[in-house]
């Protein structure tokens, strides 16, 4: 609490823990003050809600899907748990998505040690779009992370050399899966068209 009362008289604590009288502080940092609580609350009531919104949709597809098996033996969702459900009259959709999180172990080292050999003994005669292509697979972000999607994406390039196969399959020996997440998605049919429109779950969609 940023107000408390002693002896009868209202004193406002700061970041700091010192204590202001009230009739010290200025309108403007108690405006500011009524703001930030007013909306803290709100934010957290919607936390509470969104939260049970999760809980409640991821309950409720889980369970139509063993019903399903139940009654018709039928199975819904594909290897990785991915299902969509349709409205009766085909106007909305509901999706239940699943993502995993890839990473790469130490192989992945022996894996740039090969594909650097192959690009020095290219380096004259190979094309340049494809030495950037290369090189740019193994730039790493900010966090120092190596992309996943572009060096995965090399294994598209047919090159025959026995050194790059070696390190295509050191690729795709060094991926882990080190965490999964499921999504909610939401879409109503855009007029009689095959287009859907997301409806959007997140503020910045809004």
């Amino acid at each position: 609490m940023s107000k408390i009362t002693i002896d009868g008289k209202l004193y406002w604590r700061d970041a700091k823990g010192n204590l202001t009288p009230d009739e010290l502080v200025k309108d403007i940092d108690k405006a500011r003050d009524a703001l930030v609580l007013e909306w803290v609350e709100k934010g957290s009531i919607l936390n509470r809600e969104m939260r049970c919104f999760k809980d409640g949709v991821f309950g409720d597809i889980q369970a139509f899907i063993e019903l399903s098996v139940e009654k018709y033996g039928a199975k819904l969702g594909g290897n990785k748990g991915n299902v969509t459900l349709f409205s009766y009259d085909g106007k909305y959709k509901l999706q239940r998505a699943n993502s995993d999180c890839l990473q790469f172990d130490e192989r992945i080292q022996a894996a740039k040690l090969l594909v650097d050999e192959c690009l020095n003994e290219w380096a004259e005669g190979s094309r340049p779009e494809l030495k950037a292509l290369i090189e740019r697979a193994f730039n790493v972000d900010k966090e120092g992370n190596l992309s996943t999607a572009r060096i995965l994406g090399l294994q598209r390039v047919e090159i025959k050399d026995e050194r790059w196969q070696r390190a295509m399959r050191a690729i795709s020996e060094s991926v882990q899966v080190v965490s999964s997440k499921s999504y909610i998605r939401l879409y109503e049919r855009i007029g009689e068209s095959d287009q859907w429109k997301p409806i959007p779950l997140d503020m910045a969609g809004v």
